[in-house]
């Protein structure tokens, strides 16, 4: 089993490799979110006003257009932004399939509805455009199943396994010690906390470290036995608050980017960390301009040393004497074009707004030509989710298809789901995004469909054989597919073709009523006509 040492040898080896970062961290915290970020043990539940060096909020305003547009796009709480399959294609055509797994996943929407789902994904998306990673910790949960538990920037370190992916988390935090002593108990605290705990002094912060790593032996029962270690133990104490483990990785770490196989990620705070601090020494370089014109230092007389000064407009200043010219005059002049001034801060403004994405989030509301046709709008969407693709396909490994998959696995736990089918039975099942922004990544691909069915109706007007190339039900199928139709307005195509096969017997019978009816009103005709020999006896006379 682990020690106590070999933990805090591990979590000094981890921040001191954090450390490297921490210079960013701390200036992405002072320019861009100032609210975000904990870098000192003491540094919590303080009230002072942060944020100083920010004079203009452009890039905190990018930030908050990021962060609430990655949030809309991708797990909008008023909309289903996944769906489970299985990898059979066949499978999950299957009624009975389509109904169990449509049932799962709404419980699966409606536990995080419940939970503090959402609130924790919206700090994720904030804090991963700033500082291009971001942590939280989901951890089952007496009365909402589970529970977010997010992580600032400065509060935790992480280590990535062989294949880059992170599976470790070391969190520094403090407790106050009535928190502490209600978590774990008075035989678990230590007799610094418990002496505390009995003078009554139950808002004194407590430091906790909590570690999940992997365990290397899994030689012990129950939760001690589970492949990854849960620890908690104050820091100073050799005795451990709580020893288990879970059966899956409980945290929430998605990075933005990271190059070179980096541990931590880059994100847009990166990018734009230079640009945000040039346009915080320009706009305070503007300011000062417009002091200088406006409120001057003067030159004054020392006749009117110690006496009142009446600066305002249409104010009168007495002196004595009479001189050639005014007595107060400005010290120096500055001549300054504020007009390239403001150009250039116009200019890092939009350097800003890009480095965030803006322009992707708010595409539709800065259209500047409200006559763009449908190919050019289907160009530029393309355009821009070009640049977003990368991301968003990170974040559906790193934390999407994760989230769902703890929130799937801890209700099978609690035994909240309904029986599956027989034919699901030893089947794996798959997470699939179809957020906002995921179908409008698939919806791209519309952009050539489009043009291939455009192109081939303007050929078929002059050769019609030219439709036998295109085969219409695949094309519905694909179509309403990029798009995220919901399955349940697609009829599968076993039921299309009972309905065409239903269609072309109405068809048959409709046919042979007609001929039925033209047969007898034939008849009918031929009945009014004279019989053969009837028509002899009347030529009899002229035989």
């Amino acid at each position: 089993m682990v020690t106590r040492t070999q933990l805090q040898q591990r979590l000094a080896t981890l921040t001191e490799e954090r450390s490297t970062w921490w210079s960013t961290f701390t200036q992405i915290t002072a320019y861009l979110l100032p609210w975000n970020g904990r870098y000192y043990r003491n540094d919590r539940n303080r009230g002072q006003r942060r944020g100083q060096n920010i004079l203009d909020t452009t890039a905190t305003h990018a930030l908050g257009v990021l962060s609430a547009g990655m949030m809309s796009g991708l797990t909008s709480p008023a909309r289903p932004w996944f769906i489970l399959k299985t990898e059979d294609a066949d499978l999950n055509k299957s009624y009975q399939a389509k109904l169990w797994l449509a049932q799962v996943s709404r419980k699966i929407l409606d536990l995080f509805n419940q939970s503090n789902t959402y609130r924790a994904l919206h700090m994720i998306y904030e804090e991963l455009g700033a500082f291009g990673t971001s942590a939280s910790l989901i951890l089952p949960d007496f009365k909402r199943t589970i529970w977010h538990y997010p992580i600032t920037a400065g509060r935790y370190m992480i280590a990535a396994n062989w294949r880059g992916e992170v599976d470790t988390v070391y969190r520094e935090f403090e407790v106050t010690v009535s928190n502490l002593v209600r978590e774990f108990g008075k035989d678990k605290v230590s007799q610094s906390v418990l002496s505390l705990f009995s003078r009554g002094n139950l808002d004194s912060w407590v430091p906790v470290v909590h570690v999940i790593e992997p365990r290397s032996d899994r030689s012990g029962y129950g939760s001690l036995g589970f492949p990854w270690r849960s620890t908690y133990f104050e820091a100073g104490s050799d005795t451990p608050l709580r020893e288990g483990g879970f059966e899956t990785f409980p945290g929430l770490v998605p990075r933005w980017a990271t190059p070179g196989g980096d541990v931590y990620g880059h994100g847009p705070g990166w990018t734009a960390l230079g640009a945000i601090k040039q346009l915080q020494q320009e706009s305070l370089r503007k300011g000062q301009a417009i002091d200088y014109a406006t409120d001057p230092p003067l030159a004054v007389p020392s006749t009117l040393k110690n006496r009142d000064l009446n600066r305002l407009p249409g104010g009168i200043t007495y002196y004595d004497g009479v001189q050639s010219v005014s007595p107060i005059k400005s010290l120096f002049d500055v001549q300054l074009d504020l007009n390239a001034v403001i150009g250039d801060i116009q200019d890092i403004r939009e350097r800003i707004n890009r480095s965030f994405f803006v322009d992707v989030f708010l595409m539709i509301q800065q259209r500047t030509n409200d006559r763009m046709t449908v190919p050019e709008i289907s160009a530029l969407q393309e355009e821009k989710m070009l640049m977003l693709g990368p991301v968003l396909e990170r974040l559906h490994t790193e934390l999407l298809i994760p989230l769902v998959d703890m929130a799937f696995s801890e209700l099978v736990q609690r035994n909240q789901l309904p029986a599956p089918p027989m034919e699901l039975q030893g089947h794996e099942l798959s997470i699939e995004v179809i957020s906002i922004l995921a179908q409008a990544q698939k919806a791209v691909a519309t952009n050539t469909i489009d043009r291939y069915t455009t192109a081939l109706g303007s050929i078929a007007g002059l050769r019609p054989e030219v439709l036998d190339n295109f085969n219409v039900d695949e094309w519905a199928k694909i179509y309403a597919d990029r798009l995220g139709v919901d399955e349940r307005l697609l009829v599968p195509g076993a039921q299309v073709a009972l309905i065409r096969k239903q269609k072309a017997q109405d068809q048959a019978r409709a046919q042979q009523v007609t001929q039925d009816e033209q047969a007898a009103s034939t008849a009918q005709k031929l009945g009014s006509i004279p019989e053969h020999g009837s028509v002899l006896n009347n030529l009899q006379g002229y035989r």
